[in-house]
C-alpha cells in the first residue's frame, strides 16, 4: 500500500518510519526542505529513542521517502496522512490553518480517489471543514472525484512511540464510508493479525476521543497534585497515599504520581482546546478548566519551596537537573523546568542547567542567561540549591556526597521535583531536602 504523510514532525516522522517497517510505502512531505534534506542525510530532528534507526533502516530498504512535493508523493497513493501542527491559539482553540492548507493542496492536486485521514489533535467537526476544503478546490478545478475523510488519531507517549506505535493499546479510527474503512482496515491489517484492538467509530467521537484521553491524564496528574499539596498541609505522606489509593484496580497508578505538573506538546494544548469547545458549544467544561488552572499553579511550587528556604533568591547559584519536559526526549514545550527558570531569572538568581538530551534545544530559548553544564555534577558544583525537575535515569543513583563536596551553602538544598529520592539519605548527606507532598 502507498501512503502520503505530510508533516515530519514528532507525529508524522514516528508514524511514517513505522507503516514503513510494516511494509508500506511511505512518503513523508514537509515544506521545509532545510529538514527534509537532513531526514535524507539520516539527520533526525528530533530525539525519540530506536528512531534513527527505523528511519534508516526504511529508507534504505526504498520503503520510506521524503520530499517537498506533493506532486511527487501523490501519483498511487491511496491515503493521505495529515500530521501537520495544529498550535494552540490565543483564546485556546486549535490552529487548523495548516490542516486545511493540506487539505486543500490535496483538492488542488489529487487524480484519483484518495482517502484524507487526519492524524493531527484536531477538535470536534475539523473533519467537515477538511471536507469542505478539498470539495471546493475539486469545484474550482471542474472535476468530479471521490474522497473520503476519516480521524486516526494518535496516542504515542514521546519516549517510548515506537512501542506505542508498534504494540499499541488501541488504534482508534473514525471513518464515513465502507470504502474508507475497508483501507484502514487494509493498512492496520498487520496490528489485527497481532490481535490489537482496532476501534472503528464515526468521526467526530475519534477526534473527541483524543481530547478525552488526554483530558482524563492530565486530571490525574493534577488531582494527585492537589493531594500532595493537601498533604503537606496536614502531615500526610503523599507516596503513601498514593499507593494506598492506587492498590484500588479501579484506579490504578498509572499517571498518578505528584511532582511539579505535567507540560510538553499535547496536554497542556488539549486541555485548552477542549475547554475551547465547551465554550463555543454551550457546555462548560468545568473540570477540565480546573485542571489546567490546577496545573499552572503545580508549575511554581518548587520556586515557593526555594523562597520559604532561603528567602531572598537574588545572588544565590540554582543547580537546575532536567529541562525536557519528560525523560526519553528533548521537547521542551510547557516544561515545568523553564517555568523555573523563568522565575527564578525574574529575582536575579544565577542558574546553571543540564539535561541529556534537551541541552541545545534549550539554548535556543534560553540563551546565555543560563550556564550550561557538561553533567549533573557540573551543574551542581558551587550551587546552593539544586532542583531536580525531570526523572532522568541517571539523576536516580547519585553520588550525593561529591554533590555536597561541590556545593557551597552552609544550607545546601535538594528540591526534589519527582519524588525519586529518599529524604533520610539526602538529610544524611547533610542536605536539607524538600518534596512535593
Amino acid at each position: 500500500m502507498k501512503i502520503a504523510i505530510t508533516g515530519t514532525g514528532y507525529v508524522g516522522l514516528v508514524s511514517g518510519a513505522c507503516f514503513a517497517e510494516m511494509g508500506a510505502e511511505v512518503t513523508c512531505v514537509d515544506v521545509d526542505s532545510g529538514k527534509i534534506d537532513a531526514l535524507k542525510r539520516g539527520v533526525i530532528p528530533i530525539y525519540e529513542p530506536g528512531l534513527e534507526e527505523l528511519v534508516s533502516r526504511n529508507t534504505a530498504a526504498g520503503r520510506l521517502r521524503f520530499t517537498t512535493s506533493l506532486d511527487e508523493a501523490l501519483p498511487g497513493c491511496e491515503i493521505v496522512f495529515s500530521a501537520v501542527g495544529t498550535p494552540q491559539m490565543e483564546d485556546g482553540s486549535a490552529d487548523l490553518r495548516y490542516v486545511l492548507a493540506v487539505a486543500c493542496e490535496v483538492g488542488c492536486k489529487m487524480s484519483d480517489y484518495l482517502l484524507f485521514v487526519t492524524k493531527s489533535t484536531v477538535p470536534v467537526g475539523t473533519a467537515q471543514k477538511v471536507r469542505a476544503a478539498i470539495r471546493a478546490e475539486l469545484d474550482r478545478r471542474g472535476v468530479q472525484l471521490d474522497f473520503d475523510v476519516a480521524s486516526n488519531p494518535e496516542f504515542l507517549k514521546e519516549g517510548a512511540a515506537i512501542k506505542d506505535f508498534m504494540s499499541p493499546d488501541r488504534i482508534v479510527v473514525g471513518v464515513e464510508s465502507e470504502r474508507g474503512r475497508r483501507l484502514m482496515e487494509a493498512l492496520y491489517k498487520p496490528f489485527l493479525l497481532n490481535n490489537f484492538r482496532v476501534i472503528f467509530m464515526d468521526v467526530a467521537s475519534a477526534e473527541m476521543t483524543k481530547y478525552a484521553a488526554n483530558a482524563m491524564l492530565a486530571t490525574r496528574i493534577s488531582f494527585m497534585n492537589e493531594i500532595a499539596n493537601l498533604c503537606e498541609r496536614v502531615g500526610a505522606d503523599a507516596e503513601m497515599v498514593r499507593k494506598g489509593i492506587g492498590s484500588d484496580n479501579r484506579i490504578g497508578m498509572k499517571f498518578l504520581y505528584p511532582g511539579v505538573g505535567y507540560g510538553g506538546s499535547c496536554f497542556p494544548k488539549d486541555v485548552r482546546a477542549l475547554a475551547r469547545t465547551g465554550r463555543e458549544n454551550g457546555c462548560a467544561m468545568r473540570l477540565v478548566e480546573a485542571v489546567d488552572e490546577v496545573n499552572n499553579i503545580q508549575k511554581q511550587r518548587l520556586f515557593e519551596k526555594l523562597t520559604a528556604h532561603f528567602g531572598r533568591l537574588d545572588g544565590r547559584c540554582v543547580a537546575v537537573w532536567g529541562l525536557a519536559f519528560k525523560p526519553e526526549t528533548d521537547d521542551i514545550r510547557e516544561s515545568p523546568a523553564l517555568e523555573l527558570i523563568s522565575r527564578l531569572l525574574q529575582v536575579g538568581a544565577k542558574i546553571k542547567v543540564y539535561d541529556p538530551e534537551a541541552m541545545s534545544v534549550a539554548a535556543g530559548v534560553l540563551g546565555d542567561r543560563v550556564g550550561y553544564a557538561d553533567d549533573m555534577f557540573g551543574a551542581a558544583a558551587g550551587a546552593d540549591a539544586l532542583c531536580v525537575v525531570t526523572e532522568w535515569k541517571e539523576f536516580r543513583l547519585v553520588d550525593w556526597g561529591r554533590v555536597r563536596r561541590s556545593m557551597t551553602a552552609e544550607n545546601a538544598a535538594v528540591f526534589d521535583g519527582r519524588n525519586i529520592y529518599d529524604r533520610d539519605e539526602l538529610q544524611h548527606h547533610g542536605f536539607a531536602y524538600y518534596r512535593i507532598g
